[in-house]
C-alpha cells in the first residue's frame, strides 16, 4: 500500500533514520484541543514529551511526497523519535547545478517541474544547507528568469541539515556540495575553475543557503521552559501545589528554593557551553574573500555568500578558511590543528589535472574530500602562507559550505550528541516506577480508610495524594546531582576538566581502555638514534649521526637535507617533527625565496639547502689556469629543491627532484617506509640481509625510514620536472640506507598500565604507526607481557574471484620456521570467567587494512579477535571509532585516551573519552586532562567509581527515606492521625537534606582495586540490601506502634492527659486547652513513631555510606560525621530531656520515662540488626543466595565473558601459525569461514 511507505534517510550512515509522512487533520486537532482543556494542560505536556503521540494524534498518514509533517525515528539502539515540518519554496529550477542563463536559453530547455532532475544530473546527496527563511531572493530570481516555470521545492530542516524532496529517488535527500556531481579531477579543472556568474551564485544560494555555521545561543527563557518541562520538575510543581493546599508551606518553599538553584546552575552550564561553542565557531566565520567571476573579474564578497562552485582566491598572507575548498592552482601551507589536533603545518598542493589518456596512480578519479585530502583546504583551518606562479593566483574551488564542511560536521556532533545509555539511569526510572506502585497501594488504602471513617472529601483527596509525594521524593534529582557535582569538583582539582558530567558515573564501569600511541604512551617527538648507510649493496656499521665532514657530500646526506616538506614561517623552520629531526641532524641551512625574488623570475624560485661552512673541506689552492668565477661556483655547495611530491599515507613515501648548483642533471631523492622504498630500488643496490636488519630494528621499537636516490636523465629540464608524473621519478632508484628514529616511552606509562592490569582493566593500543613498532612499544610498556605470544592477522580482500582470507603469523618468530613450540597453548588456563585475572597467553595484532577486511568479510570473527586484540596499527580515524563500537558490541565499557589529534570520533564514541590536548579538537571529548600523560586515566576511573557508589548510596538512602516515612504515615492513617507539618519539616530538611548533601562528600579510594562496582541499581546485592532494610524498618516501626498501645498507662491522648506526672506539662496542657487539634497529630503513637523513624533515617544513612574499596571511609568525611552526630545528640536530648517549646513546635506529647527507655532499646536493637544485615550482604552472601535460587551454572551476562567461555573449549582457537582462514559466502547475511592448513 502506497500510503504506508516508510522511507530511510541517510542509508548506511551514522545518522540513518526512518521517515513517515503525515498531514494535519482538523477534527483530530479539535479533539486534542478539547482533551488539553479537560486535563488542565497535562495532555499538552504528554504530547510534548512524546513526539510520536503528538503526530499520530493530530495527523493522518500520507505519502512522504505529500507530507506536511514528517515523523523521524533513528535506527540506532536508542530509537528516538523526532518531528519536522515540511516547508515549500519556489525556485526557477530544481537542481542547484543547472546553469540558468537569462535570454540565452529557451524556456523548453530546463527540466520540467514534474521531473526535478534532468537525466544527466546526479541525484542529490547528503549534507547541509542552511537557508534564508524569507522568500524574497527566490521571488527576485524568478522575476529575473521569467522564461522559467517556477518549481515548488519541498524540504524540511532537522539538526541543522536540510532535506530536499528528490522526485527521481522518491525520497528526501541532502545537498552536500560539489561532490554530489561526482566530478572527476579533470572536469573540476575544465568546467569548475572559471568561477560562477552572480546569477548562478544567487540561484545556488537558494539551495545551499548562507555559508555559516550558525550556533544559535538559545535565550534563557527558551532554555528555562525546556528545563522546567522535565517530568521531574513537573512532579515537583504538583507536590508544591498539593503541600500548599495542605498548608505545608515551609517544605514547599524549601523544595522550590532547591529546584530554583538546581535549574539555575543547570541553565548556567548549558548556556555557558553554547556560548563557548558559539565563540569557537564564530571567531573566524565571517571574513571578506575574493572570488573569480565567470568573466575573469575578481570581486570581493562576504564569506557568507560563498556557494559550492565559487572560485576563491587565497591571499598570499594567509587566511582562516570559511569553507571546504579544493586547490586548483598554487600551493598552501596550512595549520590543521582545529581538525586534527596536530599543530604541524601541512603543505597542500593543487589538484592534479590529468590529460586524457594519461594513466597511473593519479588517474582521473572522481573528486572526494577524503581521497584528495592533500589538495583540500578544510573549513576552520589556518592557511599560513601561499606560494604561487607569477601572474597566477592561488585559487581554490569551493566544495562544501556551512554545516556540510568538516568543521560543520564536528560542530553538529557536539550540538546533537547521541544520548549516553547507562544502566544506572534506566534502573533509576524502573525503581521510581516500583515506588509509584507502592504509592498506588497507599493511595487506595488511605481512600478506603477515609471513606470508612466518613472523612470530608477535600481531606481525602489531599491526604491520598500526599501519600504519592511521600513515596516518590521530589528532592531526588537534586540529591543525585550533588554527588556528580562534587566528583566534577574533585576532578577539576587534579586537572581533569569535564564537559558532560553525566559521564563521570559511566567512567566507574570502565573495564577496557584504548590508548593512542604517539604523544599518549610515548613522547611526541622522535629522536634520531642513528643511521645505517649502504654502499655497493651492503650495509656499513650503524653510525650515531650524519654530521660529519666525510659524509657532507654523500648522496645519503643530500637526501636527508632535501627530501622533506619543511618550510620557514617567520624565520622558524616548521613542518613534520620527523622531517625536522632528520634535517636538524644534518646541520644544514635552509633558505627560501622571498616573494620579490619569485616575481622577478618567471617561476617559483626553489628552496635551497646548503651545509654549514665548517663542514666543507678546506678550499684547495687556486691554480692559475683555473677560472676564478668557475672556482667560486664549485666551492659553493648548495642544492635547490625543484619539485616536491608530498608524503602520502597511501603510498607511504615522499620524493623530491633537486639539483646541485652547477650540475646539468637533476637528482631524485625519496624517503619512506623501508619495504616500499626497497621495492622501488634496483635489486642489486638493496643488501641481501635488508629484511633481517630491518626486523631487528623494528622489534626493538625503532621507527625506521629508508632513503633512495637516482640521477635523472639529462633531458629532464626544469620545466619538464614541474609537470612530470610521480611514477616516472619513483622507479629504478638506488638504495642509500636507513635512518633509525627512536620514540621514547613517557616515564609514567609503564606504571599506569601496571595499575590498570592489577585492577583487571584491559589495555589496547590503537595507533596510526607501523605494526612492528607498535608491538614493540606494547611489549616495552608492559601491555603485552614478555612470555605472551603475539599473533598477527593479515587479511586480504577478495580479488580475482578468490574469497577474502586471513593469514595468521606469529610475530616474534618469522613465519618461515616450519614448526613452533608456542602453538601448543594449554587452553585450560586461558580464561575462567570466575577468575578473570588469569592472563590470556596470546594477543592479536592487526593493521587498519586487515581490520577493514575482517569487519566486512568476517563480522563474527571480529568479535573473537577484539576479545584478545591488543595492538591495532595503521588505523584511520574512522577505524578507531569502529573499533570502539566493536568493543562496545561485546559489552565492554570502553575508555579512550588520546591526544585529541585524529582521535576525535573515538573519544566521543567511547564511554569515557579523555583528551590530553587542550586544542579545539578536544571539544569533542567529554574529559580533557591538564597533565599530558596517561596518569589521568586511573584517577578518572577511581573518581568515576566513587561517584557511582555515591549515586547508589544516595539512591538507596532516598528510597528508604520515602519508604520509612510512608510506613509511619500509613500506620498513623489507620488511627486517622498523621505526622505534623513541623515533624515533616524537621525530617525533610534537618535530617534528609543535611545527610544527603554531606554523604556524597566521600573522596575516592587511593588505588584502583580489581573489583568493579555494580553497573545498575537492579542487581542482586543492591536490591537485597534495600529490601532487607525496608523489612527491618517496617518491623521495628510496627513493633513500636503496637507496643505503645499495650502499655499499662496508655489512653487515647487528650490535652489533659498526664502520664508524665510533670508539673510543667500540666501547665502546658492548660495553655493548650483552647487549641483544637483537628488533624489529630498529638498522640502517643505519633510521638513514638516520630522518635523511632528519625533514628531510622540516621541508621540507614550510616549503614549505606560505604567506604572501601571504592571510596574513602565515612569517618574521613567530617561534614557527614558532624551532621550525623549533631542530629543523634539533638534527638537523644529532646527524647530524654523534653523542652516545652521544642515539644510544642514539633507537636510531640510527653511520654513516661520507662517508655523512653524502651524506645531507646528498640532503636539500639534496630541499629544493631541493620548494621549486621548490611555487613552480611557482601559478595559471599549474594553468591549463596544466587546458588540457592539457581543451582545450575550461571551464564555470564556480558557477551565478552560468554565468548571467552566458548573459545576456551574451542580446539581451533587461537589459530595455528601455518593456517589461513577463508571466508565462505553463506546464504544468510553472516559470514562463515573455514580454516585451511598450509602444508
Amino acid at each position: 500500500m502506497e500510503k504506508e511507505d516508510l522511507k530511510v534517510l541517510n542509508k548506511g550512515e551514522e545518522e540513518e533514520m526512518e521517515l513517515q509522512g503525515y498531514r494535519l487533520c482538523r477534527w483530530r486537532l479539535a479533539l486534542v484541543g478539547l482533551g488539553v482543556l479537560c486535563t488542565g494542560g497535562f495532555l499538552l505536556l504528554l504530547l510534548y514529551w512524546m513526539p510520536e503521540w503528538c503526530v499520530k494524534s493530530t495527523c493522518t498518514r500520507t505519502t512522504a511526497r505529500d507530507a506536511e509533517v514528517v515523523l523521524l525515528r533513528s535506527t540506532d539502539e536508542f530509537r528516538r523519535w523526532f518531528l519536522a515540518k515540511v516547508r515549500v519554496m519556489l525556485a526557477p529550477g530544481s537542481n542547484p547545478f543547472h546553469s540558468l542563463e537569462t535570454q540565452t536559453t529557451s524556456p523548453s530547455s530546463p527540466s520540467s517541474p514534474s521531473c526535478p532532475f534532468s537525466p544527466d544530473s546526479p541525484s542529490l546527496a547528503n549534507g547541509h544547507t542552511p537557508h534564508p527563511s524569507d522568500g524574497s531572493p527566490a521571488q527576485e530570481l524568478i522575476r529575473r528568469f521569467a522564461d522559467y516555470q517556477p518549481t515548488q521545492i519541498r524540504y524540511f530542516t532537522f539538526h541543522s541539515t536540510k532535506y530536499y524532496w528528490n522526485n527521481e529517488v522518491q525520497n528526501f535527500e541532502v545537498l552536500n556540495g560539489l561532490e554530489d556531481l561526482q566530478v572527476s579531477c579533470s572536469t573540476l579543472h575544465a568546467e569548475h575553475s572559471a568561477g560562477l556568474t552572480r546569477n548562478q551564485q544567487e540561484y545556488r544560494r537558494l539551495f545551499f543557503g548562507v555559508n555559516e555555521i550558525a550556533v544559535k545561543v538559545p535565550s534563557v527563557f527558551k532554555l528555562l521552559i525546556k528545563e522546567v518541562l522535565n517530568p521531574f520538575y513537573i512532579f515537583q510543581l504538583f507536590s508544591v501545589i498539593l503541600w500548599s493546599a495542605d498548608e505545608y508551606y515551609y517544605y514547599a518553599v524549601a523544595i522550590v528554593f532547591m529546584s530554583v538553584i538546581s535549574i539555575a546552575t543547570s541553565l548556567y552550564t548549558i548556556k555557558k557551553q553554547y556560548v563557548m561553542l558559539h565563540d569557537m565557531v564564530a571567531a573566524h566565520s565571517i571574513v571578506r574573500v575574493s572570488v573569480c567571476r565567470a568573466n575573469n573579474d575578481i570581486e570581493e564578497i562576504l564569506s557568507t555568500d560563498l556557494v559550492p562552485g565559487d572560485v576563491m582566491v587565497i591571499p598570499s598572507n594567509g587566511t582562516i578558511m570559511p569553507c571546504d575548498a579544493v586547490l586548483v592552482s598554487g600551493t598552501c601551507i596550512v595549520n590543521e590543528s582545529m581538525l586534527t589536533g596536530e599543530s604541524v603545518p601541512v603543505t597542500k598542493i593543487n589538484l592534479p589535472n590529468p590529460m586524457p589518456g594519461e594513466r597511473g596512480e593519479e588517474a582521473d578519479s572522481a573528486y572526494n574530500t577524503e581521497e584528495h585530502k592533500r589538495h583540500t583546504l578544510f573549513c576552520g583551518t589556518h592557511v599560513i602562507q601561499t606560494r604561487f606562479y607569477t601572474g597566477e593566483l592561488v585559487k581554490a574551488v569551493v566544495v562544501r559550505t556551512g554545516f556540510s564542511t568538516a568543521k560543520g560536521q564536528l560542530v553538529r556532533s557536539i550540538l546533537y550528541p547521541k544520548p549516553t545509555d547507562f544502566k544506572l539511569y534506566r534502573d533509576a526510572y524502573l525503581f521510581l516506577l516500583c515506588l509509584v506502585a507502592v504509592a498506588g497501594i497507599g493511595f487506595i488504602y488511605s481512600i478506603v480508610l477515609s471513606i470508612m471513617h466518613k472523612v470530608p472529601a477535600k481531606t481525602i483527596i489531599i491526604e491520598s495524594l500526599d501519600i504519592i509525594t511521600i513515596t516518590v521524593p521530589p528532592a531526588l534529582p537534586a540529591a543525585m546531582t550533588a554527588g556528580i557535582v562534587y566528583a566534577q569538583r574533585r576532578l577539576k582539582h587534579i586537572g581533569i576538566f569535564c564537559i558532560s558530567p553525566q559521564r563521570i558515573n559511566i567512567c566507574g564501569q570502565i573495564n577496557l581502555v584504548c590508548f593512542d600511541k604517539t604523544g599518549t604512551l610515548t613522547e611526541d617527538g622522535l629522536d634520531l638514534w642513528g643511521v645505517q648507510r649502504v654502499e655497493n649493496g651492503s650495509f656499513h656499521l650503524s653510525e650515531e649521526n650524519a654530521y660529519k665532514e666525510n659524509l657532507v657530500k654523500t648522496q645519503f646526506v643530500a637526501c636527508m637535507a632535501t627530501c622533506h616538506s619543511l618550510t620557514k614561517i617567520e624565520g622558524q623552520l616548521s613542518g613534520d617533527p620527523l622531517d625536522l629531526k632528520m634535517f636538524e641532524a644534518t646541520g644544514w641551512i635552509l633558505e627560501e625565496a622571498t616573494e620579490e625574488e619569485t616575481s622577478l623570475h618567471n617561476r617559483i624560485m626553489p628552496t635551497v639547502v646548503r651545509p654549514p661552512k665548517q663542514l666543507l673541506p678546506p678550499e684547495p689552492a687556486v691554480s692559475p689556469e683555473q677560472d676564478m668565477e668557475l672556482y667560486e661556483l664549485s666551492s659553493a655547495y648548495e642544492i635547490g629543491i625543484v619539485r616536491q611530491f608530498p608524503f602520502s599515507s597511501a603510498l607511504q613515501r615522499m620524493s623530491v627532484v633537486a639539483r646541485l648548483l652547477g650540475e646539468k642533471r637533476m637528482d631524485a631523492y625519496m624517503k619512506g617506509a623501508p619495504e616500499v622504498v626497497a621495492s622501488l630500488c634496483k635489486k642489486e643496490t638493496v643488501p641481501e640481509n635488508f629484511a633481517e636488519v630491518l626486523e631487528g630494528y623494528t622489534k626493538q621499537g625503532f621507527r625506521v625510514i629508508a632513503l633512495a636516490h637516482r640521477r635523472l636523465e639529462s633531458k629532464v629540464s626544469w620545466h619538464k620536472a614541474q609537470n612530470i608524473s610521480r611514477d616516472h621519478i619513483e622507479k629504478n632508484m638506488e638504495f642509500l640506507g636507513l635512518i633509525i628514529m627512536q620514540n621514547k616511552l613517557k616515564a609514567e606509562t609503564p606504571g599506569v598500565l601496571q595499575d590498570l592490569y592489577r585492577a583487571n582493566i584491559r589495555t589496547v593500543m590503537v595507533t596510526g604507526d607501523n605494526m612492528l613498532t607498535a608491538i614493540s612499544v606494547a611489549r616495552d610498556c608492559g601491555m603485552i607481557p614478555p612470555k605472551d605470544t603475539v599473533i598477527i592477522a593479515d587479511a586480504l580482500p577478495p580479488h580475482d574471484g578468490q574469497a577474502a582470507k586471513i593469514t595468521w603469523r606469529y610475530a616474534d618468530k618469522p613465519s618461515k620456521t616450519p614448526r613452533l613450540e608456542e602453538v601448543n597453548i594449554s587452553l585450560e588456563d586461558v580464561c575462567h570467567v570466575d577468575e578473570p585475572k588469569t592472563q590470556e597467553l596470546y594477543h592479536f595484532a592487526m593493521n587498519g587494512k586487515s581490520f577493514a577486511v575482517i569487519a566486512e568479510h568476517f563480522p563474527d570473527m571480529l568479535q573473537k579477535l577484539v576479545l584478545h586484540g591488543t595492538v591495532f596499527a595503521r588505523m584511520a580515524p574512522d577505524q578507531k571509532t569502529q573499533l570502539i563500537e566493536a568493543l562496545q558490541g561485546v559489552d565492554y565499557f570502553v575508555g579512550m585516551c588520546g591526544d585529541g589529534a585524529n582521535d576525535c570520533g573515538a573519544l566521543k564514541r567511547a564511554h569515557g573519552g579523555i583528551s590530553l590536548s587542550e586544542l579545539e579538537a578536544s571539544v569533542a571529548s567529554p574529559f580533557t586532562s591538564r597533565t599530558p600523560n596517561i596518569s589521568c586515566v586511573p584517577s578518572l576511573i577511581r573518581e568515576g567509581r566513587a561517584a557511582l557508589i555515591t549515586s547508589f548510596c544516595v539512591f538507596k538512602f532516598m528510597a528508604l527515606y520515602s519508604i520509612i516515612q510512608y510506613i509511619s504515615v500509613t500506620l498513623l492513617y489507620s488511627i486517622l492521625s498523621n505526622l505534623g507539618d513541623f515533624q515533616f519539616l524537621f525530617i525533610d530538611i534537618a535530617i534528609i537534606l543535611l545527610i544527603v548533601f554531606t554523604m556524597s562528600l566521600n573522596p575516592a579510594w587511593k588505588e584502583l582495586v580489581s573489583r568493579r562496582p555494580p553497573s545498575g541499581l537492579i542487581s542482586g546485592p543492591l536490591l537485597f540490601s534495600v529490601l532487607t532494610q525496608i523489612l527491618i524498618c517496617l518491623g521495628f516501626q510496627t513493633i513500636t506502634f503496637l507496643w505503645v498501645r499495650q502499655q499499662p498507662w496508655y489512653t487515647v491522648w487528650n490535652p489533659h492527659s498526664d502520664v508524665c506526672n510533670l508539673s510543667s506539662h500540666i501547665n502546658m496542657s492548660d495553655l493548650n486547652d483552647t487549641e483544637v487539634d483537628d488533624h489529630n497529630i498529638q498522640n502517643y503513637e505519633n510521638t513514638s513513631l516520630f522518635y523511632v523513624s528519625c533514628f531510622q533515617y540516621l541508621i540507614v544513612a550510616i549503614v549505606f555510606s560505604k567506604g572501601k574499596p571504592f571510596r574513602q571511609p565515612s569517618y574521613k568525611n567530617w561534614p557527614f560525621v558532624l551532621c550525623a552526630l549533631s542530629l543523634y545528640f539533638f534527638l537523644l536530648f529532646i527524647m530524654f530531656h523534653p523542652i516545652e517549646s521544642i515539644d510544642e513546635f514539633l507537636e510531640i506529647v510527653c511520654v513516661p520515662f520507662e517508655w523512653r527507655i524502651k524506645l531507646s532499646l528498640i532503636i539500639l536493637v534496630n541499629a544493631a540488626v541493620s548494621v549486621l544485615v548490611e555487613g552480611g550482604i557482601d559478595l559471599r552472601a549474594y553468591k549463596c543466595l544466587s546458588w540457592v535460587c539457581c543451582p545450575r551454572k550461571m551464564t555470564p551476562k556480558a557477551r565478552y565473558m560468554h565468548l571467552a567461555q566458548e573459545l576456551s573449549v574451542d580446539p581451533d582457537w587461537p589459530p595455528k601459525p601455518t593456517t589461513t582462514t577463508e571466508a565462505k559466502p553463506s546464504p544468510e547475511n553472516g559470514s562463515t569461514y573455514q580454516i585451511m592448513i598450509n602444508s
